[in-house]
């Protein structure tokens, strides 16, 4: 129940309400009746997102509360929401167009779980190092080192090497982590604003009031720019991590 709840605020379940309602109206459906249409679009939307997923088994381990599942989120509720109104379009020239986006909308989203999944796996891996543990210790040894006779420097050059070699990579874990939220960050945006695009084509488009193919091509070149963005910063991120 408590998901469900969330799902009615969900302001892009708001959205497709608002556009499903706003284009029966705009095909002189009366009014009453168009908004009792964009009740059931939003009721509908939020009761399906509440179910449990399939295959839930095979979802990435995604650190609850992190910010990787907060972007995670917020993409996956857009792209649902694109699928959604995609399906709702029935036929014509718009619909189709939108259709062709969906495989680059559930390209980037497979990618962003991934890239989510990973982003996890490198927190946690931080985690097990204490920064403030090797600042002591790399101080103390360099101390040491300074005042040490001449038959122990060969051991603390040893040990001072080693905890250098932690701290790279400590900050390689870190850049690939802080690589990786800021391409799910502008990407989620980026999604979403495709479906504030889309919707907004849809409603207008329902009163003839525009020929959406330039900005259809402008959206899909962004779209594409998107998943392009992030096969990059998972490749480029695995290639830093196998260093």
């Amino acid at each position: 129940m408590a998901r469900f709840v969330d799902e009615l605020k969900d302001p892009w379940g708001l959205l497709l309400a608002a556009t499903a309602g706003g284009a029966a109206w705009a095909v002189s459906v009366h009014p009453v009746a168009a908004g009792f249409v964009g009740v059931v679009v939003w009721l509908a939307k939020a009761g399906i997102s509440a179910l449990p997923e399939r295959g839930s088994r095979d979802r990435p381990a995604v650190t609850a509360g992190s910010q990787e599942e907060y972007w995670l989120r917020r993409a996956g509720s857009a792209a649902y929401g694109f699928a959604e109104l995609s399906a709702s379009m029935g036929q014509g020239p718009l619909a189709e167009r939108i259709a062709l986006m969906r495989p680059q909308v559930d390209d980037s989203t497979a990618t962003l779980e991934r890239l989510a999944e990973q982003a996890s796996l490198t927190g946690t891996a931080l985690a097990r190092f204490d920064l403030d543990k090797l600042g002591h210790e790399q101080a103390r040894l360099t101390r040491a080192r300074a005042e040490a006779r001449k038959a122990l420097v060969a051991d603390l050059d040893r040990a001072l090497a080693s905890l250098a070699s932690q701290r790279a990579v400590v900050d390689r874990l870190a850049s690939a982590r802080e690589q990786v939220l800021a391409r799910m960050e502008s990407s989620t945006i980026s999604i979403e604003e495709l479906l504030a695009r889309v919707v907004e084509l849809s409603a207008v488009s329902a009163n003839g009031r525009l020929e959406p193919t330039r900005v259809l091509d402008e959206l899909a070149d962004a779209l594409e720019g998107v998943r392009q963005g992030l096969h990059e910063t998972e490749q480029i991120t695995r290639d830093a991590l196998d260093r």
